[in-house]
C-alpha cells in the first residue's frame, strides 16, 4: 500500500510527527489541563444541534459501532453514506392530525383503581392475616356469590372478589360490627355498590348528636334572618291563615328504617360514601315517583311531587323500601325473644327485634321450593306514614300541654279527627300472604337444577321487586339485589297530577254575579218602581193635609 507523505502546513496531521512539536519532547504536560481540555473537547461534541437535536459525539459513535457491526469493504469510501443512514434512523416523524394518539385502554383504568384493593397495608404474616378475617365480620362474598351462581345469578367472580377486597377495605377503616353486601343498583352513567353495615351501639349516638348539632346551627341562623326582614318591613302584610301538616319525624338510628346505615361506591376500588338517614317524607314521595339512577350522588331529582333531596337521598329511601319488602328468611332460622314474647301476649303489640334460633333445623329444598309459607320476611314493613313504627303527629309532650293549656279549648275545634294508628304485618309473616300483583304471584320459588335435584339450591325470586333474591341451602341463606332500583308496575307509571286550584278569597253573594235582566223584566220593574212612587207621594199629600187640618183647629 501507498504510504502517506509528508503533512503539508495546511493540513491538520502537519507537524505531529516533526520534531519539536510533540509535546513530549521538551516537557511533560499537567495531567489535570490534559483531562481539562479533554473534558472541553468532549463538550464540545455532544453540543446539541439547533435544528436537529442531533449530536457529533452520539453520531460519531453510532457510525463507528454501524461500522464494526456490519464491516463494509472500503469503509472509508462509503463513510458520508453511512453518516446518512444513521441520520435517517434517528430521523422521527411527526404524528399526522388525522391519526389518533395512543389512548389508554379502559381495563388499564380499572387495574391501576383496583391495585390498591390488593396492597398488603400492615405488612403482616399469612397467620395474622388469617385471625383477623376470623375476627372482622368481613362476609364471605365469594361464597356467597358461589351459591347465586348455581341459579345463574350474580355479578362475574372477578368483579365478586375486587368487591370482597373493597369490603375487606371498608371494614378497616370504619368502626363496624356487621357487614354484608346488599347488592348492586344499576345507573345510567354508573353503578352503584352497597354494602349494608351496623354501627356499635356507642358509635351511633354520636353520630345522631352531630347531626343535631348542625340542625340547631341552621335553625338559629334562619331566626335571625327572619328578625332582620320584620324590621326592614314598615308594613305588614296579611298573615296567611294556612298551616302545614306537622313534619314527621325520621326515625332513630339503629330502629326501623334506619336500623342499617348504607355505604355505597361506583366500583371496587373508590371511597366508600356514607348514606344519609331516610326521613319519612323521602319514603312517602319516593312511592309517587319513578327515576333513573345517574350513578352521581349530588345529581338532583327531578320529579313531581317535588323530592325533598338529591339521588343519595332518593337511593337510601328505594334501599329502605326494597330491604323492607324482600328481606327473607327460612322460617324457623330466627326466633323471638322469650321476654318479649310474653309481653307480645300481654299487650299484642308488634315486636322489632329478634335472634338466631340455635336450634334450628333446615327444611328440605323441596319442601322451601313447593311452599312459600316455608319463608318468612325479618324485615319491618314500612306504614303508609313513611315509618316502620306509627307516630301520632297530634301528639304532644308534657311541657307543652303545660304550656298551652289556656289554647287548648280553642285548637280543639280547628284539629282535625284523631288519626287511626296504622299497623302492618308483624316480623316472621310467612310469604304465603303476601299479596299478588293482579295474577302474578307476590314471589317465585324453584330449584337451582332439575337434573341433580339432591344438590339443588332453593332460590327465591320477588316479583314485585325484580332483581331481589334469596338463597337457602341448609343453614345457610342470603338475600341480594341486581336490578334499577324499581319497583314492578303492571301499568305504565303515571305521574301525580297537580292538586286542584285553589280559591284566591272566600265566595259570597257580595261577590256573585248576577243574570242580566231581559226586556220585558226590566218594563215590568219599571212600572212597579212608578207605581211605588206614586203611592208615597199619594201618601205624602195625605200626611200634609192632616198637619195642615190639625194647625187650623189650634
Amino acid at each position: 500500500e501507498r504510504e502517506h507523505g509528508p503533512y503539508q502546513p495546511h493540513e491538520p496531521g502537519y507537524g505531529l510527527y516533526q520534531p519539536g512539536y510533540s509535546p513530549y519532547d521538551d516537557q511533560i504536560p499537567d495531567p489535570k489541563s490534559r483531562m481539562l481540555a479533554i473534558q472541553n473537547a468532549k463538550a464540545y461534541l455532544l453540543r446539541s444541534s439547533t435544528t436537529s437535536g442531533l449530536n457529533l459525539y452520539d453520531h460519531l459513535a453510532n457510525m463507528l459501532t454501524k461500522i464494526l457491526d456490519e464491516q463494509p469493504t472500503n469503509a472509508v469510501d462509503i463513510i458520508e453514506n453511512i453518516s446518512k443512514d444513521v441520520k435517517w434512523a434517528q430521523f422521527r416523524k411527526k404524528m399526522d392530525t388525522l391519526r389518533d394518539e395512543h389512548e389508554i385502554l379502559p381495563t388499564f383504568e380499572a387495574a391501576e383503581k383496583c391495585k390498591a384493593l390488593f396492597l398488603n397495608a400492615n405488612g403482616e404474616g399469612h397467620e395474622e392475616l388469617e385471625e383477623e378475617i376470623g375476627e372482622t365480620p368481613l362476609p364471605n362474598v365469594m361464597e356467597t356469590a358461589f351459591y347465586f351462581e348455581q341459579a345463574g345469578i350474580g355479578l362475574s367472580k372477578d368483579e365478586s372478589y375486587h368487591i370482597f377486597l373493597a369490603l375487606k377495605k371498608l371494614i378497616s377503616v370504619q368502626p363496624i360490627q356487621t357487614c354484608r353486601f346488599w347488592g348492586k343498583i344499576l345507573g345510567l352513567e354508573m353503578n352503584y355498590i352497597i354494602a349494608e353495615v351496623q354501627y356499635p351501639e356507642g358509635e351511633e349516638e354520636e353520630e345522631t348528636e352531630e347531626e343535631e348539632v348542625i340542625e340547631e346551627g341552621g335553625k338559629g341562623m334562619g331566626e335571625v334572618e327572619d328578625e332582620d326582614e320584620k324590621k326592614d318591613k314598615e308594613d305588614e302584610l296579611p298573615k296567611s291563615t294556612y298551616k302545614p301538616p306537622p313534619v314527621i319525624p325520621k326515625e332513630e338510628n339503629g330502629t326501623g328504617a334506619n336500623k342499617y346505615v348504607y355505604f355505597v361506591c361506583n366500583e371496587p376500588g373508590k371511597p366508600w360514601v356514607k348514606l344519609p338517614p331516610v326521613t319519612p317524607a323521602q319514603i312517602v314521595c319516593a312511592r309517587k315517583i319513578k327515576k333513573f339512577f345517574t350513578g352521581r350522588l349530588d345529581a338532583p331529582v327531578v320529579s313531581f311531587p317535588p323530592f325533598p333531596g338529591n339521588e343519595a337521598n332518593y337511593l337510601r329511601a328505594q334501599i329502605a323500601r326494597i330491604s323492607a319488602g324482600t328481606q327473607v328468611s327460612p322460617i324457623g332460622f330466627y326466633q323471638f325473644a322469650e321476654e318479649e314474647g310474653d309481653e307480645e301476649e300481654e299487650g299484642g303489640e308488634g315486636r322489632d327485634t329478634y335472634e338466631e334460633n340455635p336450634d334450628f333445623q333446615p327444611l328440605p329444598v323441596a319442601e322451601m321450593v313447593d311452599s312459600l309459607s316455608t319463608w318468612v320476611h325479618h324485615g319491618q314493613s314500612i306504614l303508609k306514614q313513611g315509618r316502620c313504627v306509627w307516630l301520632n303527629p297530634f301528639q304532644k309532650s308534657e311541657e307543652e300541654e303545660e304550656e298551652e293549656e289556656e289554647e287548648e279549648e280553642e285548637e280543639k275545634a280547628e284539629e282535625p279527627d284523631e288519626l287511626q294508628q296504622e299497623t302492618g304485618p308483624p316480623l316472621l309473616t310467612p310469604l304465603s300472604e303476601d299479596e299478588g300483583i293482579q295474577d302474578i304471584p307476590a314471589w317465585t320459588a324453584q330449584p337451582s337444577t332439575n337434573l341433580i335435584p339432591q344438590y339443588a339450591v332453593a332460590i327465591l325470586q320477588s316479583n314485585r321487586w325484580p332483581g331481589a333474591y334469596a338463597f337457602a341451602s341448609g343453614k345457610k341463606f342470603d338475600n341480594i339485589y341486581f336490578g334499577w332500583g324499581h319497583k314492578y308496575s303492571p301499568e305504565n307509571h303515571s305521574p301525580a297530577l297537580p292538586p286542584p286550584v285553589q280559591a284566591e278569597y272566600p265566595e259570597g253573594p257580595e261577590i256573585a254575579e248576577a243574570r242580566d235582566p231581559t226586556l220585558e223584566e226590566e218594563l215590568a220593574f219599571k212600572a212597579a218602581r212608578e207605581e211605588a212612587l206614586a203611592a208615597a207621594e199619594e201618601e205624602e199629600d195625605e200626611e200634609d193635609a192632616e198637619d195642615d187640618e190639625e194647625e187650623e183647629d189650634d
